[in-house]
């Protein structure tokens, strides 16, 4: 089984819904990542989003893309990645999910990628500017290497499509909870709740929220409606106001763990 699937099965047993914090790989550069990533495992962290820095991030609000620039000046590749997810495999089992668009894969090769990305332990992967109809070899590679292909929805995406969606997606249904960029501000739950309800109704897959989320609080309240919530820009924003700060793992991990605290119902 699939470690993000078995890490969802584990968490519905104890009632428990699932964090799954993101930051940018390479940022500020790769051993930092490393060290982050073990930090927010050890602080409550279910599941862990590693970004690809890419040129030109079309979903991406302005906190990642300065993120992705930093990395790119480390000249973080893909490969660098591939072999970051290895040497974490050394030391934890945690469930990695690659954030990337489509170009990076392409340029790297598809079938290279996910057989690359199976042999050092990667557990799926989020492409938003690919449709899946447009990825028939990605979806075959994925499937064959067992990587999970997470795909996203929208508050405006069409029932016939968010059920397709439903049906396609591997891991978990990636809920983009309003419409716009990455580190949008979310304010009104109700169209989350409603649109959860109807997603309900079409799977029984898990359904994980991102973008909006910024604190303990709006964790806690997203967290009865969906079975996880993605962090991201609040991270990276955190690590961005802390990089030269020698604390910075200290700092992003009592964060992670406040987070996790309020998705468990304890003191926030």
């Amino acid at each position: 089984m699939n470690r993000i699937d078995h890490t969802f099965e584990r968490l519905r047993a104890k009632k428990e819904k699932a964090l799954i914090p993101y930051i940018m790989a390479g940022d500020p550069f790769l051993e930092r990542t490393e060290e982050l990533v073990l930090a927010m495992e050890q602080a409550g962290a279910d599941i862990i989003e590693l970004g690809v820095p890419f040129s030109d991030p079309i979903a991406d609000g302005p906190v990642i893309q300065k993120a992705g620039q930093r990395a790119l000046q480390r000249k973080t590749s893909l490969k660098d990645i591939l072999k970051l997810v290895d040497d974490i495999r050394k030391k934890s089992n945690i469930p990695l999910v690659l954030m990337t668009y489509y170009n990076p894969i392409h340029k790297f090769g598809v079938e290279k990628f996910f057989k690359e990305a199976q042999a050092v332990g990667v557990d799926g992967v989020i492409i938003p500017d690919l449709p899946p109809e447009e990825g028939r070899a990605v979806l075959e590679q994925s499937r064959q290497c067992g990587i999970n292909w997470i795909l996203l929805s929208a508050p405006t995406t069409p029932i016939n499509r968010l059920r397709f969606l439903s049906k396609q997606t591997r891991g978990f249904l990636y809920y983009v909870s309003l419409t716009g960029i990455t580190g949008a501000s979310l304010k009104d739950f109700s169209e989350v709740r409603a649109r959860l309800k109807t997603i309900r109704r079409m799977t029984d897959k898990p359904v994980a929220i991102g973008f909006g989320i910024t604190s303990p609080e709006q964790a806690k309240a997203l967290g009865k409606l969906a079975d996880g919530v993605i962090v991201g820009s609040a991270i990276v924003r955190l690590l961005e106001e802390h990089l030269e700060d020698p604390e910075i793992l200290s700092v992003v991990a009592a964060f992670v763990k406040r987070l996790k605290q309020a998705l468990i119902a304890g003191p926030i």
